[in-house]
């Protein structure tokens, strides 16, 4: 993926509590994270995202890391302001979880021989500009193959997203994420005949719906902190949406920094006892009580298990790192 970039914005790869930010592990954290309008080069270690700033438009963002301890974003595109730079590095600390601070998840990792790895930077979780994204794309992977899910995606993006400067004429990229109003204005054949999305179609457009009128707030879910908010209401809060049940509502959240809740499904019980080296099923309840011991970090300690081996422990950390 080629960007030419018109700024440049360096930041620090650091916690808030002065964390080490790998931010390889950050741009697989999850399958979301390569669905448009986001992608990776496992090459060359880049995350390209199309983002809408207001006031602003839409830009695309290049992000890597520039030097050991900083990571730099180009943005092709944009108007070297202070607001405009201001305003990329407001959305790309929440896109890449940067605030998030995952002090205490380390201290129990570290007594893990499975999870002490993590330590040198892994956990956060790409997130989408908004809360209504992620759960629009989450929606797209619930009963189909992640072909599928790519498909849908792709469709809603190419056709109602607004485009960046230099956007390609055609396809996905180079496009923000749709708005609720966008996707509550297209016609309901559109979800069928265009995106594809079979059944998800009316749940789709109902939310965009909800959400463009005001009558299903969705942002707020990710602002509120735990005591504002608690775990469960947030839950809740999530299944009472059209084509949100329980293994959606624990995606969701884990891209909330919601982390209590393990994502079980038909991928992740299966890669749980391959992991193990078992032939058979592990129960539920069996892989609940080995990440009890996380608490509120518990389905993150189950997702990161998981997805080790996502990047071999031999791959050098950047391209200019020498093996």
């Amino acid at each position: 993926m080629t960007v030419q970039p018109s700024l440049t914005v360096e930041f620090p790869l650091a916690g808030p509590a002065g964390e080490v930010i790998d931010l390889r592990r950050v741009f697989v954290s999850h399958g979301i994270a390569s669905l448009p309008p986001m992608r990776v080069d496992e090459k060359a270690w880049t995350f390209e995202i199309t983002v809408p700033l207001a006031g602003i438009g839409a830009r695309t963002l290049a992000i890597s890391q520039a030097r050991p301890g900083h990571g730099v974003i180009s943005v092709a595109g944009g108007i070297s302001t202070p607001r405009v730079a201001e305003a990329v590095m407001r959305q790309v600390r929440h896109i890449l979880s940067l605030d998030v601070d995952l002090t205490s998840f380390y201290a129990v990792a570290r007594g893990d021989p499975d999870l002490a790895w993590v330590v040198q930077g892994a956990g956060r979780m790409v997130r989408s500009p908004t809360v209504f994204e992620d759960v629009v794309k989450t929606i797209c992977t619930t009963n189909t193959s992640w072909g599928g899910t790519t498909r849908m995606v792709n469709a809603l993006v190419e056709h109602l997203g607004a485009k960046a400067p230099r956007a390609p004429a055609g396809g996905p990229y180079g496009r923000a994420f749709p708005t609720p109003q966008a996707m509550a204005d297209a016609p309901a054949d559109f979800y069928k005949k265009v995106v594809g999305a079979g059944y998800r179609g009316a749940y789709l457009k109902a939310l965009a719906t909800d959400v463009a009128k005001g009558r299903v707030e969705l942002e707020t879910l990710g602002a509120a902190s735990r005591d504002e908010l608690p775990d469960g209401d947030v839950a809740a809060r999530l299944q009472a949406l059209p084509g949100v049940g329980p293994y959606a509502a624990a995606h969701i959240m884990l891209m909330l920094g919601r982390y209590d809740r393990l994502i079980l499904d038909s991928w992740t019980r299966p890669t749980y006892a391959r992991l193990l080296g078992r032939k058979r099923p592990v129960s539920d309840r069996t892989i609940e009580r080995r990440f009890q011991r996380y608490g509120p970090y518990a389905g993150l300690a189950f997702w990161l298990f998981l997805t080790r081996d996502w990047i071999a422990d031999d791959a050098p950390a950047y391209p200019w790192v020498q093996p």
